[in-house]
């Protein structure tokens, strides 16, 4: 037993000493690893702090922002006259130099206002020259006409008193003519009388003769009783017919009566018109007479009627001019060199007076609008360097400055500024637009065009 103990337990018949000395050997020593790992630890945060310290030096001395893009002037290309374009001499991006000709306009109406503008201004000077004539002869005849209008109003008191008397004429004759009227009435109702017996004695005819041509048919009278009915009737018609006749005739007569006192009365009518037309002769007599005494007023006024036509002369001159000016303005040539853009013009189109044709982008003036948060402003001034990143060049960095700054910020410019005064008041950090121009203009390898986003960093420190 025991020496099986032994074998399958070696290590029990070992000594104490020499089992503990391997035991040491066989584990390794935690000191040395945990210092190599405080050591790595250690450089890795000294590092950092460094990096970031670093860092922190370079950011405090540079304020950026991503909110801008680049800016310059874009000059919109209009008619400024209403035609039909006739030609179209540029393409969309074509780079034009001031002067060349962009766009051309039929002429044909702006010709034919020129020649209308033309022709007035020859009746204008016709109307001057006719001025200074009228003005020449007013001075020379002011005399004659105060004699000629000093006859007029004589002749014209007699006119008055002539036309007076025959008015008084026609009203005696309106007077007979009313009287033949009452006249004629008269007689119209003893017509009318007389017509009552002979329709009751016609009438009393009637039934005797149909009386008797009852009994005839019977056999009881003869036929010369009926032929006497017969000729009663007949007569009583006659006389009935005389008398209605008598009362047409009488009836003619008032209405001939009436339309002599028509004819009277507007003869007499006219007789007052003629009265008043003499009188109106007689107030313009005496009108060109207070005028003729008023020579002098009319020598100042055909004076001034000389001026008058000399200033519609001169707008006629005026107006020739502007037609001139409108048909040349149908050649529309670039005010400046640049590239074309938002070209919207075809042959054969209707432009109107300010219609945007196209527009003209000057792409080497060019310059930043950043616009930065109001909190980063502290120190930044004018005149400071500015590091431009263009996203369209990740790998190129241009040199600017800042020019001015906006006297407002974007928010208070817009469509619809905030009203903080309408209860619900939120605290936002504003922006405001800052221009950065660049230091040389860009190069024909750099493309900066208006729009294109740009990341500035302005060196405030």
């Amino acid at each position: 037993m025991t020496e099986e103990s032994n074998t399958d337990h070696p290590e029990e018949n070992e000594p104490a000493g020499e089992t503990e000395e391997k035991d040491e050997a066989a584990q390794p020593k935690p000191n040395g690893k945990r210092r190599r790992i405080f050591i790595i630890g250690g450089s890795v945060l000294l590092v950092a702090a460094l990096a970031g310290f670093v860092y922190w030096l370079y950011a405090r001395q540079f304020e950026s922002t991503d909110d801008a893009f680049i800016d310059g002037d874009v000059v919109q290309i209009s008619p400024k006259v209403s035609a039909y374009v006739a030609k179209v001499y540029v393409e969309s991006n074509q780079l034009v130099h001031k002067g060349d000709l962009l766009v051309e306009l039929e002429t044909a109406d702006l010709e034919v206002k020129l020649e209308k503008a033309k022709a007035d201004l020859e009746n204008a000077r016709s109307q001057y020259q006719k001025a200074v004539a009228s003005a020449t002869l007013t001075k020379s005849s002011t005399k004659a006409t105060r004699v000629q209008a000093s006859s007029n109003v004589a002749t014209t008191k007699s006119a008055v008193e002539q036309s007076q008397l025959a008015a008084a004429s026609r009203r005696s004759q309106v007077t007979q003519a009313e009287a033949a009227v009452k006249t004629a009435l008269a007689e119209l109702a003893k017509a009318r009388a007389q017509v009552a017996q002979p329709e009751a004695d016609m009438r009393l005819a009637e039934l005797e003769f149909k009386r008797r041509e009852a009994l005839f048919s019977k056999g009881d009278i003869s036929q010369q009783s009926l032929d006497q009915a017969r000729n009663a009737l007949q007569n009583a018609r006659s006389r009935y017919d005389a008398a209605q006749k008598a009362v047409d005739s009488a009836n003619s007569r008032v209405n001939e009566a009436r339309a002599g006192v028509a004819t009277a009365n507007e003869n007499y009518r006219q007789s007052l018109a003629g009265i008043d037309v003499s009188r109106a002769q007689l107030g313009e007599s005496k009108g060109r007479l207070q005028q003729a005494d008023t020579g002098p007023q009319q020598v100042d006024v055909s004076e001034s009627q000389v001026a008058t036509a000399l200033a519609a002369q001169t707008a006629a001159e005026a107006a020739v001019h502007q037609a001139e000016l409108d048909l040349s303005y149908t050649k529309i040539t670039a005010p400046e060199d640049g590239y074309v853009t938002k070209k919207n013009v075809l042959v054969g189109q209707l432009v109107q007076v300010g219609t945007p044709l196209m527009a003209l982008s000057r792409s080497n003036e060019v310059w930043v609008i950043a616009n930065f948060k109001e909190t980063q402003l502290e120190e930044m001034r004018v005149g400071q360097t500015v590091y431009i990143k263009v996203d369209a060049y990740p790998n190129e960095s241009f040199r600017g400055k800042v020019e001015s700054f906006q006297a407002g910020t974007g928010s208070r410019f817009s469509l619809l500024p905030p009203e903080n005064a309408s209860g619900n008041f939120v605290k936002v950090v504003q922006r405001l637009p800052v221009k950065i121009v660049f230091d040389s203009p860009p190069d024909k390898v750099h493309l900066l065009a208006p729009g294109m986003s740009v990341e500035p960093s302005v060196k405030v420190r």
